[in-house]
Formats: structure tokens, sequence, C-alpha cells
């Protein structure tokens, strides 16, 4: 018998995996700097006695786009939006490096400069900290300013650099937090000097709604056009069965 079933299966499996994933994107239409989920899949040929047409579906490694999100001014002097290529340096909690486009960044209640979600901020020399009671002022290369602190004259004092780095995007892989880290045995990169700011500004999710939208109609049919297929196998097993009974 044709094994027409199991080929069938495999591909509303991925139908599936699609539209899980083009769900997600658009749950995150809204989110800074999101980069849109990317699921790939290839075909591998059927080994045995059927047609040599006859091929499964299987996942392939996922990527991200790596497309710039919309930039939207906000006036707030501690937001940040990447101009270009490029990613902001996170510390996660287990102490290593992991990379993002959310530039809305805050001070938290020990001065330490954080994302919104409480990630440090890393500096070229590391996490940074900023004086109690100070006002940041970043400026378009990256350095952290405290204003109220430091030199009396010039009330200005110099927190140091964010560290803008700018990894090829082969090297790069999403996390299960939303964060890239660097694929394993990639070292990871210094900081770019090409990589530059726009303050008082915050990039947006570069997921596109209407193409989301069209994705998910167009998984669903697909979805339903593999389970017809199963169906139609099924129902050819059921006369073949059908047929031998009637024959013996």
């Amino acid at each position: 018998m044709d094994r027409m079933i199991y080929i069938a299966m495999s591909g509303a499996k991925q139908a599936m995996e699609q539209q899980a994933s083009v769900a997600n994107n658009m749950a995150n239409v809204s989110t800074p700097g999101f980069r849109a989920q990317l699921n790939n899949f290839r075909a591998v040929p059927v080994v045995g006695q059927e047609a040599a047409t006859r091929a499964f579906v299987v996942t392939a490694t996922p990527g991200a786009d790596m497309s710039t999100g919309p930039i939207t001014e906000t006036g707030r002097p501690m937001d940040v939006a990447v101009r270009g290529d490029g990613w902001l340096t996170v510390q996660t909690a287990d102490g290593g490096e992991a990379y993002t486009r959310v530039g809305n960044l805050q001070v938290g209640a020990d001065g330490q400069l954080m994302t919104m979600n409480k990630l440090p901020v890393v500096g070229d020399a590391g996490p940074m900290a900023v004086p109690p009671g100070a006002a940041v002022m970043i400026s378009a290369d990256g350095l952290v300013s405290a204003i109220g602190a430091g030199d009396p004259a010039t009330n200005v004092a110099q927190v140091g650099r964010l560290k803008l780095v700018n990894p090829a995007a082969a090297d790069l892989q999403r996390g299960d937090d939303g964060l890239f880290r660097m694929r394993a045995g990639a070292a990871a990169p210094d900081a770019d000097p090409a990589v530059t700011l726009q303050t008082g500004a915050v990039e947006g999710s570069n997921v596109n709604p209407v193409s989301a939208m069209v994705d998910m109609i167009a998984n669903a049919r697909s979805f339903e056009m593999q389970m017809k297929a199963v169906k139609s196998a099924d129902e050819n097993d059921q006369r073949a069965n059908q047929l031998l009974s009637m024959s013996s």
C-alpha cells in the first residue's frame, strides 16, 4: 500500500508548527525590537518501494527576520534605537552575554542601567551603574553620561559606553526568552564602533500584521489539504481491504 498517509501526516505536522510560529509573531506585533520568527523546512525523499516522487517534510534550523522595524520617536532621553544593523548587549541571569534591540532603558533602584525586562545593560567594561539622583543622557555613539553628578564645574560624569555589537546573522540564535545569543562555538563579538544609536526613540516589531494574517490563512489551508490527503489514503485502504475480502 502507498504510504501516502504518513507523508500527509508529516506535512500536516509542519503546517501546525508554522502556524504556531506565525501566531507567536502576531502576538508580538507591538513588542519593541521583536524579530519575526522564520521556520525553515526541507523535503527528504522516501527510501523504499514507494514512488520516487514521495517526500517527507522535516524541520530545518529556524531563523529570524533581521530587517529593521519601524522607529518611533518618544522624546524620552533613555530610549535608544539601533540604526541599521547592530545590537545592544545585556547580561543574562547566568552572567553570560545576550543581544537585543529593545532600547527602552531604565535605572534600577540600585542605580544599575537595565532594560525594561530588568536585564543589566553591558558597557565596554561590564554592567553599568548611574550615580544616585543623576539624570542619564545617551549619545549616538553609545556614550552614557550622568547629569547632576561628578565634576561640579561641568555637572556631568561619564558612566561608560554601551557595548554595541554587530555579529553575523548566521552566528546568532534566538533563545526561549526572546534574546539572541552566539551559536555554540562562536566567540563573543567585540564592540563595533560603526554601530550607532538614535536617541529619544524606540524600534518597534518588524512583524507585518497583514502578511502574518495571510500566512495564517495559508497555513490553515495547507493543514486542511494534508488532512484531506490522510482521509483519502484511509478510504483507499478500506476499499482495498474490502476487495481482498470479496475475492477470498
